[in-house]
């Protein structure tokens, strides 16, 4: 089906299905003809490549990603739009519809049984309130995918690709580099979806990495390490794992010694090789 981004033809769409959007799910189909081609190309589409895409919405970005890759599954929670997908797809036969929650999915099973000889690229377009848990869950499942492109708001873009350290880093700009090397591709105007958010957006990819940027031994303290660091920002850093794990400060401050670490310092100026000292010496 053509015209998947013309109003006209979209509201045709949804009329003859019944359909109406969800503001519960954060649905915003987009309507910029040429979003789609572009994170389909800069994601990495090519023809021997499986395309994991989440929230496929009526199938704008999945068409594109279907005339360049071999095969596409799109995972899709909202009942409704498998039939409207299988009209709007219906002139392509390498795609397969999931219907279910990404977070529950089993995503390497998922992956094997229908990539199981490709090399796997994700794409989304992630409604604002679920980018951090599927983003997440995407990098620690350690899926065996080249690399995650998703379309975020272009504040979280901003905190997710954040350089380390800066003030704009957060908990989660560590966890993802931790995983991956993040960068923002390009910026989406509010004006190119349908109905338009209030905010505008941004497409990053995510390239996965072979293996963890630093090494830890303990990978959950490493994280809860960071998690606690970050929990009251504006605190020291000695603060801020005193309070987080109830500990004496003297204690905290003799680890944080002894890992290097200035105890004065907060959160935001910290890296990864920071805290994997961190880490290293907190059991010690």
């Amino acid at each position: 089906m053509n015209n998947l981004t013309n109003i006209g033809a979209i509201k045709a769409l949804m009329a003859r299905h019944g359909f109406h959007f969800s503001k519960a799910m954060g649905q915003n189909f987009i309507v910029n003809p040429s979003v789609c081609p572009r994170i389909a190309e800069m994601g990495g589409a090519a023809a021997e490549t499986g395309a994991l895409e989440i929230g496929p919405g009526i199938g704008v970005l999945t068409a594109e990603l279907a005339k360049r890759c071999r095969k596409v599954v799109c995972v899709e929670l909202d009942k409704r739009l498998p039939a409207i997908l299988a009209e709007t797809l219906a002139d392509f036969d390498n795609v397969s519809i999931v219907t279910g929650d990404i977070m529950d999915i089993d995503l390497e099973a998922l992956l094997a049984e229908h990539f199981p000889d490709m090399d796997v690229i994700v794409c989304a377009n992630l409604p604002y309130y679920i980018t951090s848990p599927v983003i997440m869950k995407l990098l620690e499942s350690r899926l065996r995918a080249r690399s995650v492109t998703v379309m975020v708001q272009k504040e979280a873009a901003r905190r997710l690709c954040a350089p380390l350290p800066s003030r704009e880093s957060g908990a989660v700009t560590l966890a993802v580099r931790y995983y991956a090397e993040p960068r923002i591709l390009f910026d989406v105007s509010r004006g190119s979806f349908m109905p338009a958010p209030d905010v505008d957006s941004s497409v990053i990819r995510l390239d996965i990495r072979e293996s963890p940027a630093v090494a830890v031994d303990d990978e959950a303290l490493f994280f809860q390490l960071i998690k606690a660091a970050f929990a009251q920002r504006r605190k020291t850093l000695l603060n801020s794992l005193s309070g987080g794990f109830g500990m004496e400060k003297a204690l905290v401050a003799d680890i944080l010694v002894r890992s290097g670490v200035n105890p004065g310092v907060r959160a935001e100026n910290l890296t990864l090789d920071d805290f994997a000292r961190i880490e290293a010496c907190w059991k010690s």
